[in-house]
């Protein structure tokens, strides 16, 4: 019963599929057996899934432009730990939710939760947290940001377990040095041009005073600061953060902070990089022998830009999926059924 259920909802998504050809692929039992994920997996289940989404998104992204970033943000914090399994969606004593990457700073769980409830009134029971909900609304968050149309393979399962620990080791911090972060990266699958390539969805979105205050030298404009943090950014820094509680926002990207382009590049060759995470890719000594030229290579071509984030968004979607009968499909995403 399991396997011609799989095979039922096996093709499908949202994303264009030859009729004729895949479809056949994504129902094979071969297909399925191998736990694969395809760009056809929901087109018999409910086609209309990425639509929902879609609409889901626009309408928050019009409320506030921010929310495509957010989104982004929680795909990108979900796939690092426990893989991609909607695991940081779950709330309790144990939530991802409350470890320090994800403490007073993600967000868009609303959203989330809207998106999951047009899902449940259209389509049961069939439709994952991990896929539609999380992979499909980050791509939606970059596309209407204005960013690249890039493919997004379907087919995850919901975990049973979040990993708060988890979250507190694995994702990357901005306080980090390069090589940490490479290191984090790689042990997970993703490489060094997949850690430039994915710190570029920092052209849109913001953070927090506490998270770049490192680099304000006590928001004191008579002591040195990062000296590679440009010296007009870093005094309009220390105006907002100076005598605040450190939660203050500042865009990640001043220059277009709510458009996806590659002007977050341009912002680390003139050392406008926000974060020291960000900066480092360029002007840092562990950062630069290896990162420094694709910052160069990406500043200069949106084109290539955009096509290479949509390569790793697709790579790292593909971290560690529960599929097959692994995981369950979550009715509510924040609890187990």
């Amino acid at each position: 019963m399991m396997m011609e259920r799989n095979m039922r909802y096996s093709s499908g998504g949202g994303m264009s599929c030859c009729l004729s050809v895949l479809a056949a692929l994504c129902l094979s039992a071969a297909a399925v057996a191998r736990g694969q994920l395809t760009d056809c997996f929901y087109n018999y289940g409910c086609p209309q899934a990425a639509s929902i989404v879609k609409a889901r998104v626009s309408d928050a992204m019009k409320a506030e432009a921010r929310m495509g970033a957010s989104l982004l943000r929680l795909h990108f914090h979900d796939c690092f730990v426990n893989g991609c399994d909607g695991s940081i969606l779950l709330d309790g004593s144990d939530s991802e939710k409350l470890a320090a990457p994800n403490l007073n700073s993600a967000r868009g769980f609303e959203v989330v939760d809207a998106i999951k409830a047009d899902l449940e009134k259209a389509c049961p029971g069939v439709v994952s947290c991990a896929d539609c909900v999380l992979a499909l609304a980050a791509k939606y968050g970059v596309l209407l940001s204005g960013g690249p149309d890039y493919g997004v393979l379907l087919g995850r399962r919901d975990g049973l377990v979040a990993n708060q620990s988890g979250a507190n080791s694995n994702l990357p911090s901005p306080f980090e040095p390069i090589s940490n972060i490479t290191r984090k990266f790689a042990n997970v699958g993703l490489n060094t041009n997949d850690v430039v390539v994915l710190s570029g969805g920092h052209t849109i979105g913001r953070a927090r005073c506490v998270l770049f205050s490192n680099r304000l030298s006590n928001f004191s404009a008579t002591d040195s600061v990062d000296p590679t943090l440009d010296a007009s950014l870093a005094s309009s820094l220390q105006a907002l953060c100076q005598g605040g509680d450190g939660n203050q926002t500042a865009a990640l990207d001043a220059g277009s902070p709510d458009a996806f382009d590659n002007h977050y590049y341009q912002n680390l060759l003139s050392q406008r990089g926000l974060l020291s995470s960000d900066q480092g890719l360029f002007s840092s000594a562990d950062g630069v022998a290896t990162t420094k030229a694709l910052v160069q290579a990406y500043g200069a071509s949106t084109q290539r830009f955009f096509s290479e984030f949509g390569k790793s968004m697709v790579k790292m979607g593909n971290i560690s999926p529960l599929t097959g009968s692994a995981g369950q499909i979550r009715k509510n995403c924040r609890a187990v059924n």
